[in-house]
């Protein structure tokens, strides 16, 4: 009797010792669930956790960036990690008119990172509100790349950063926009 009730013990201990693997195990598989958000562009799935990062991770898209973006040229300069983030500027323009600037920071929050950014008219009047900002978390990395919400920069072989964006359309659709970067030297 002894026995019987030491291997109903023992059956109860790998029970739950199989249930908690169980349940860590989907709980690791839905923390790092992403879902395309356009052809090219990922987004996290509404509850999945952020994905672990730091700004190594990101450090490929340091540097002075050029090329045309939404019929007119483009201009993106990232600052190498320093203090705990990597600043960068943007910048549209056509002729030697500027259509826009985004002012952007990436900094590790909640174990990963994020790209934050604010919108600004040719006059420094800014688009969003004095405290808001346009928010991308990160999704995936890899050498030749670097995911965020509906942000994607692929690394190519000749030295060009080829970039997606998700862009909201009329009828409320993820729209995505292609855009390459050279190296300014």
């Amino acid at each position: 009797m002894k026995m019987a009730g030491y291997g109903i013990r023992l059956m109860c201990a790998a029970r739950t010792v199989v249930l908690a693997a169980a349940v860590t195990v989907s709980f690791d598989v839905s923390a790092s669930a992403q879902v395309k958000q356009t052809e090219h562009t990922l987004k996290l799935e509404e509850k999945a956790a952020r994905p672990k990062a730091t700004l190594a991770d990101v450090k490929l898209l340091a540097g002075h960036w050029q090329g045309d973006f939404l019929g007119a040229k483009a201009e993106e300069l990232w600052l190498p990690p320093a203090g705990g983030a990597m600043a960068g500027i943007f910048r549209l323009y056509e002729g030697d008119k500027v259509m826009f600037y985004e002012l952007m920071l990436l900094v590790e929050e909640e174990g990963s990172v994020s790209m934050k950014l604010k919108h600004f008219h040719a006059d420094l009047k800014g688009w969003e509100e004095k405290d808001a900002m346009k928010t991308f978390r990160f999704v995936q990395a890899t050498p030749e790349g670097v995911w965020f919400e509906g942000l994607t920069f692929l690394k190519q072989a000749d030295g060009t950063l080829k970039g997606y964006i998700a862009l909201k359309g009329k009828d409320g659709s993820a729209q995505e926009e292609a855009f390459v970067y050279r190296t300014v030297k």
